[in-house]
């Protein structure tokens, strides 16, 4: 580097070199200019100015002056590994490998390069590279324990761990008898964890065994050692001496649930799907009973038995179980127990025996069979508890008579607050729910998850405005919006979303399923600083696990949410366009040719003056400078409503983006392909639709949305002229073949398929529906008779053996989709207004059905309380809650 400069220069070079490596930007900044005063053209110099000032900011500058740099000295490796470095700070990735390539043309050998580009190459899973490479690095540098591990681990993520086992190996065989020293035995101790877990990945189970054992000395991490050697105990069959293990793990930690569900594969009363014959539950019962005796304390050995026990049993686990911690008060014994309610039957049970509770300790305040007197909190616990339990089935009349007991009994309790707000929202009364949420929060100001419940219910009853000021109070002082962004706080992006979307807003809900989609790439992106970290530090299960993680990271339900948020508001946008793209034209295009004139001069002046602030804005954000030169950027957001989202050209092609991802990362969600049916029915791609739907009938044939996306397509095939040109005709003849192999539609009429299918599912109401739409959209003259099906739905009992009040079938949700199905789609407003009626009666606190109970009708009683509750919250925010969002009312507070 700076080899052509004289002996002065060569050393302000070197200086450029190392304040650019010690961050003093400015310093070499200033060792440059003196080298380009004698020497303007030296491509080297310019070069590492251009690298010094992208870190100060001055992007455009920097590629200017390596682009310059490398045009005066096309042949140095320098200037091509500085253009590499530049685009990689950008993450062109793709981009910089082709510069770290052409460097390495001028310099093979250069160490500091290739492993530049084995970063990047782990970064873009080109692992054939990155399996060259890095062999390239430990053939140049064969002493250095990071080449052979970076060589190893190249091979194993290209699907080859043998040859990862052989690497390591060979490196051990370079290691003196007494290695490692005392400051490497937790990394050399890593790094034979990482070897036996290959081995087990080679299916060497007995030499993996064997080599466990011979290096337990040097591991450092045991319980990592204890858990690998079950592991491929279980492996190898040798369940006994496993079982032994497993036991000593749970002496360890008896709240484990891997080693219990471990030793009952070791005594073998494992079922993946949890189905045991009478014999196997009366051994399992046994195991955990002589468990309980050893680990009596254990929470988890007394909550297991709950899954696999039945009838009398399972109702004496389940009260010995909740009986102290009802006694304790602990808030989240509902949730612990609610995955029983997916088995039959146990929802009963415990119904019947927290009802049973309840009464013994309402009569005689002590639970049954017992003679102690129980604290007056158990009766308010237990309230809570049937509160949750009738939420869960639906009865929310009953929940809410339960909460407001519990309430009225101990009403300085925060949780009783946040349920009933539950159950107010499961119920269809968001604005009343939001309001109880904001009470509950108000009781203490210093719980954040009190306070992100709170912004969760603001945010489903459409209180943006609200929601975006309390969730603050817990971000930090200064830009506090764009705090909740750098925070990466998703769920609340996409409640709020969701709650734009709802209200029509497209430009603000894209901005906010966007934003989550941003995150996801930053998540992508920070994996880079752990490929040469890991490798360093040893932590090389761990790097394999995130970089598998990476891999699916697009499956992630809170991406799929994004995505699926994102298609809708680009559907929407295509369906119909932003007045701004074509409203505006049809306004002009009435206005005299002097208005126009006027109006574009206006158009002009505003465009002019927004230019002006943006400069000016620049330059107050250029003035931040630090001592080392990089400059204190505030990042400004120019489109802060989303309205330059909305305008786009091909809002298909941005939905198609997302489509894509879906489809690669999330093949088995319905969601997906009925967005991928509608985004391809839209864009004309036939084949691409049917590809669609044969998916979704894979994935569920009786689904409403299987079938309502079968008949539309077949319906708009049939209705489409004679194909002409030679694509066209090859597109039916792909379709004349695959639909006899579609058994709904083979041999019979779209008519007759949609007969079938009522028949098939007469008493679903979702299922009607979309019976009903599909009629209306093949005989539009039928759409009386289709209305009838709708309204000749029956909402019939659950079966059960409860002890309160019947369970129906109908969900709100359900109901408020046939209720827009009725108004938007059959467009029969009279047929709607009797839907309203009718379900207003079934769900009296809906807002959305204007129940007689809910806070849209004035004068009910959630109405009253939605009112007090945001006028006591108003009160109470404005004593506790500063105006910058520090707390402040905490004494004053009491609970």
């Amino acid at each position: 580097m700076g080899a052509s400069l004289p002996p002065k220069e060569a050393n302000l070079f070197k200086l450029i070199v190392k304040s650019y490596e010690t961050k003093q930007y400015k310093k070499g900044l200033k060792a440059a200019d003196q080298i380009l005063k004698k020497f303007p053209e030296h491509g080297e110099t310019l070069s590492m100015k251009g690298l010094t000032l992208n870190c100060m900011d001055r992007k455009a500058e920097a590629y200017d002056l390596v682009r310059l740099g490398l045009k005066n000295d096309l042949k140095s490796h320098v200037c091509w590994h500085v253009y590499g470095l530049l685009y990689r700070s950008d993450r062109e990735y793709r981009e910089a490998i082709k510069c770290y390539r052409n460097a390495l043309k001028i310099d093979p050998d250069n160490i500091e390069i290739l492993r530049d580009l084995s970063l990047l190459q782990a970064q873009m899973r080109d692992l054939k590279g990155f399996v060259e490479t890095r062999q390239q690095l430990l053939t140049l540098k064969p002493n250095h324990r990071m080449n052979w591990i970076g060589f190893s681990v190249a091979h194993h993520l290209n699907s080859n761990p043998s040859k990862a086992v052989e690497i390591l190996e060979a490196y051990e065989g370079t290691l003196e008898d007494d290695y490692p020293p005392e400051g490497e035995r937790c990394e050399h101790g890593e790094m034979l964890l990482y070897k036996i877990s290959l081995l087990d990945e080679c299916g060497s189970l007995e030499r993996a065994l064997g080599e466990l054992r011979k290096k337990e000395p040097k591991i450092v991490d045991k319980l990592s050692y204890k858990e690998q050697e079950v592991s491929l105990l279980v492996k190898l069959g040798r369940l006994e001496e496993a079982e032994k293990l497993y036991k000593k793990l749970l002496a360890i930690n008896p709240d484990n649930y891997r080693y219990y569900e471990g030793l009952q594969v070791c005594v073998g009363l494992f079922s993946k799907n949890s189905e045991y014959s009478p014999e196997e539950i009366e051994r399992l019962d046994e195991l955990y009973k002589s468990l309980g005796q050893q680990n009596g304390w254990s929470s988890a050995v007394k909550r297991i038995p709950l899954d696999f026990l039945q009838g009398d049993k399972f109702k004496d686990a389940a009260d010995n179980y909740i009986r102290p911690l009802l006694t304790k008060g602990v808030p989240s014994l509902f949730s612990d127990l609610s995955p029983l309610y997916d088995q039959p039957g146990k929802a009963d049970i415990l119904e019947q025996l927290i009802l049973w509770l309840e009464h013994s300790i309402r009569t005689s305040g002590q639970y049954p069979g017992s003679t102690e007197k129980e604290p007056p909190s158990t009766l308010m616990w237990i309230l809570f508890l049937l509160a949750q339990h009738y939420d869960r089935r639906g009865q929310c009349d009953i929940a809410l008579s339960k909460i407001d007991e519990a309430i009225k009994h101990t009403p300085t309790v925060i949780d009783l607050y946040s349920v009933k707000s539950r159950i107010l929202k499961h119920a269809g009364d968001a604005v009343a729910s939001a309001a109880l949420a904001d009470e509950a929060r108000c009781m203490d100001l210093a719980d954040r998850y009190i306070n992100s419940d709170c912004v969760k219910r603001m945010l489903q009853a459409d209180q943006v405005a609200l929601a975006e000021k309390t969730a603050v109070l817990f971000t930090k002082d200064g830009d506090q919006h764009n705090n909740l962004h750098d925070m990466q706080c998703m769920w609340y992006e996409l409640a709020s979303g969701e709650s734009y979307f709802r209200q029509g807003d497209l430009g603000r809900a894209l901005k906010n399923f966007l934003a989550v989609e941003k995150h996801y790439a930053d998540i992508t992106e920070d994996q880079f600083d752990f490929h040469s970290y890991c490798l360093r530090k040893m932590t090389l299960r761990a790097y394999v696990d995130m970089l598998r993680f990476q891999d699916r990271l697009h499956s992630e339900p809170y991406f799929q949410k994004a995505a699926i948020g994102a298609i809708r508001c680009y559907i929407k946008l295509y369906d119909s366009p932003p007045k701004s793209s074509t409203g505006e034209d049809d306004d002009m295009s009435n206005l005299l040719p002097s208005q126009k004139k006027k109006m574009r001069q206006k158009q002009r002046k505003a465009e002019a003056r927004a230019k002006k602030a943006d400069v000016k804005n620049e330059e107050t954000n250029n003035s931040g400078v630090s001592k080392s030169g990089k400059r204190h950027v505030k990042p400004v957001d120019t489109d802060p409503h989303g309205e330059k989202l909305v305008q786009v050209e091909d809002p298909l092609l941005e939905a198609t983006k997302y489509l894509k991802l879906l489809q690669k990362h999330s093949p088995d969600s319905l969601d997906t392909h009925v967005l991928s049916f509608e985004v391809n029915m839209r864009k004309q791609k036939i084949l691409l639709a049917f590809q669609a739907v044969k998916q979704l009938l894979r994935l569920n044939v009786e689904h409403p949305d299987s079938h309502r996306c079968l008949i539309k397509f077949f319906c708009k095939v049939d209705s489409m002229p004679a194909p002409t040109t030679d694509g066209e005709k090859l597109v039916w003849s792909v379709l004349d073949a695959e639909r006899p192999l579609i058994s709904q539609v083979h041999g019979r009429s779209l008519m007759e398929a949609n007969e079938v299918f009522l028949e098939k599912h007469k008493d679903s109401l979702m299922h009607r529906a979309a019976v009903a739409e599909m009629l209306n959209l093949l005989e539009p003259q039928r759409k009386s008779e289709a209305i009838k099906l709708i309204e000749g739905s029956t909402n019939g009992v659950v079966p059960r053996n409860g002890a309160l009040g019947p369970i129906k079938e109908w969900k709100l949700k359900e109901c408020i989709a046939v209720h827009k199905l009725l108004e938007t789609v059959l467009i029969d407003h009279a047929a709607a207004s009797r839907w309203k009626t009718r379900c207003s009666e079934l769900f009296p606190y809906s807002t959305y059905f204007e129940g007689s109970l809910s806070s849209a009708v004035p004068n009910s009683v959630n109405h009253q309380i939605s009112k007090d509750a945001e006028r006591v919250g108003a009160n109470r925010s404005a004593n506790s809650v500063s105006d910058n969002g520090k707390l402040d009312g905490f004494k004053e507070l009491t609970i």
